[in-house]
């Protein structure tokens, strides 16, 4: 499983990193200056234009080419972006780390460090903490986005294509998601019931259970927005993108399918063989059926565009295998 894991990450690397080469021909996208005599050009990188954020109207520069940013890595190099600096787990993101390799990126620490950042010279930083904003304002202009801006792909894709003036780049990107996300769903069909339900489930170190939506990372957005599986009922009602769960009621948020991660960063695993030898647990349906997925934390969680286009074949693979194993034993 670890190999074909890493050959589809590779696979979904390659893919992002051809959209980028064939958009690479010389467009003037995101400049609001048109040149006089009506043909494209490249903006230099004096030019800049206003952007609008939280903190007020931002001048940016148009092709901004030494971003450094906090937790926008993967939303950055989905457009091609050049991330000159980033934060720490970004190179436990498996899905980001030949990609920020490749780019020779370096890290800037959690809060972002100063002195980092104003080694790697960026000319736009871009951050989700404004822990350090002003500071970091006096290095380069700084977009303060915060979490939860976006929620979905789309407009992820298409904000930060506009932060960074590659605005076709992005249009290339979800057009390849999109396909991605099709073929995935035709995969699908005539192996899972279309009636059946998916619930995406995390166990702590500290045995907290939670349920998660469509916006919480754990794959939600490739397995219900790309992939339009089904949420349980009670999630599906429910505006919350997050649930914490007690044992007992646990059967009234099961699934169908269920796929769980466990945030065990010490990986003592005691949580996770408590949860296993509970009778609620073994009395749920998708144990009964084999048609539980215990998951890795550190691929799941991460749901940055480039992440959840990984993550449609991914899921498509395990649930094929799954039922092609379930099949078998009858």
């Amino acid at each position: 499983m670890l190999k074909k894991k890493s050959f589809f990450m590779l696979t979904t690397l390659m893919l992002v990193l051809s959209a980028f080469i064939s958009a690479c021909s010389g467009s003037n996208n995101g400049s609001n200056s048109a040149p006089a005599s009506g043909d494209k050009k490249e903006p230099t990188s004096a030019e800049t234009r206003s952007f609008k954020t939280v903190k007020g109207d931002i001048q940016i520069p148009v092709k901004p080419q030494r971003i450094v940013t906090d937790f926008y890595g993967g939303e950055l190099l989905s457009v091609g972006a050049n991330v000159v600096g980033v934060e720490p787990t970004a190179f436990q993101n498996p899905f980001l780390t030949d990609l920020l390799k490749e780019k020779g990126t370096k890290e800037v620490g959690d809060p972002t460090n100063l002195e980092k950042t104003l080694e790697l010279k960026p000319d736009l930083i871009v951050v989700m903490k404004d822990t350090n904003y002003e500071a970091l304002s006096k290095i380069a202009p700084t977009l303060y986005i915060p979490y939860g801006t976006t929620t979905n792909i789309y407009d992820t894709v298409k904000l930060f294509g506009d932060i960074t003036g590659e605005k076709e780049k992005a249009e290339q990107f979800i057009a390849a998601f999109d396909k991605k996300a099709a073929e995935g769903r035709a995969r699908l069909k005539g192996v899972i019931d279309e009636k059946a339900t998916f619930g995406l489930y995390e166990l702590t170190d500290k045995n907290a259970l939670w349920i998660f939506g469509d916006n919480a990372g754990r794959g939600g957005q490739a397995v219900y927005n790309a992939l339009k599986l089904n949420m349980p009922k009670k999630t599906a009602n429910s505006k919350e993108q997050t649930v914490q769960l007690s044992m007992e009621v646990l059967p009234q948020y099961d699934a169908d399918y269920m796929f769980l991660t466990t945030y065990d960063p010490e990986k003592k695993g005691d949580a996770l063989k408590q949860l296993k030898s509970s009778a609620v647990w073994g009395n749920l349906p998708a144990v009964k059926n084999n048609r539980v997925f215990f998951n890795d934390f550190d691929t799941y969680y991460r749901y940055d565009p480039i992440a959840i286009t990984g993550q449609i074949d991914m899921i498509v693979d395990m649930l094929i295998e799954r039922e092609k194993e379930n099949k078998a034993k009858k």
